[in-house]
């Protein structure tokens, strides 16, 4: 499924947050929005998802307006998970990821054996079907990031959207669930995470954009987006940008007292 935004504006409450943002995310692809703090990440996920409607542009899913579908076809396409989700009630594990079918299932309907393997293939892809039972209150911050992400594998979208995955994971888990989540993208799934590690997201993203003040400043493979003046102009500082022994972009960051000496 492929995701087109298109001129896209949204805010709160009168303020403006997002203003003029395209974008494409197609099918098979990793895309990683980066930026600083306040500069839209989250909104357009939320615009994205439907939660928070478009004061101008649109959403289009295989073509069709994202608005103009109903609620549970777009939950059928679509999972997201957000930075910091809310239980209301402290649920086991599986019971959690179970949530994640309900797209599928219509009042009363229970869940079937094709549901119950949908359930047993996410809890195994991150890591909790050993702790499918345990409450959800007595996780840790990382052991919980990743039961909502295994909701969300559990939705079998064709769609999915992170508000910053890694957050409260140790950079063991953090490898791990990139590695599961750019996997997913190479089987199919249109992936966009919003994320604050740059070097992190240009380890895994197929593409990046990188947002500023709500506008799109630079898009396409992490060496074209991360470059010394766009990472000067959005984060107001000094980098060196390199290729690690992978060949992948990393970036040093240089003390202020380094500015004016980069070579």
């Amino acid at each position: 499924m492929k995701v087109r935004i298109r001129g896209l504006a949204a805010g709160y409450r009168g303020r403006p947050v997002l203003a003029e943002v395209s974008l494409d995310l197609p099918p098979g692809e990793l895309l990683a929005v980066v930026g600083p703090n306040g500069a839209g990440k989250t909104t357009l996920l939320r615009a994205i998802s439907g939660a928070l409607p478009p004061s101008a542009g649109a959403v289009y899913l295989d073509g069709k307006e994202l608005g103009r579908l109903p609620p549970r076809e777009v939950a059928r396409r679509l999972a997201v998970v957000e930075q910091r989700p809310q239980v209301g009630f402290d649920f086991t594990v599986r019971q959690l990821v179970e949530l994640g079918r309900l797209p599928h299932l219509r009042f009363p309907d229970r869940l079937t054996p094709r549901d119950a393997e949908a359930v047993e293939r996410a809890l195994a892809a991150v890591g909790l079907a050993e702790h499918e039972g345990r409450r959800f209150s007595t996780l840790s911050g990382g052991e919980k990031q990743r039961v909502f992400l295994a909701v969300a594998l559990a939705q079998e979208p064709r769609v999915l959207l992170l508000d910053e995955p890694t957050a409260h994971l140790d950079v063991r888990h953090q490898l791990e669930l990139m590695e599961l989540v750019a996997g997913r993208a190479r089987e199919g799934l249109a992936v966009l995470a919003a994320m604050h590690d740059l070097n992190l997201a240009a380890a895994f993203a197929d593409r990046m954009a990188l947002l500023v003040q709500g506008r799109v400043l630079a898009q396409g493979p992490p060496e074209e987006v991360l470059t010394r003046d766009n990472l000067r102009a959005a984060f107001g500082v000094e980098a060196r940008v390199e290729r690690d022994e992978t060949g992948t972009v990393h970036i040093r960051f240089l003390p202020q007292r380094s500015r004016g000496k980069v070579a």
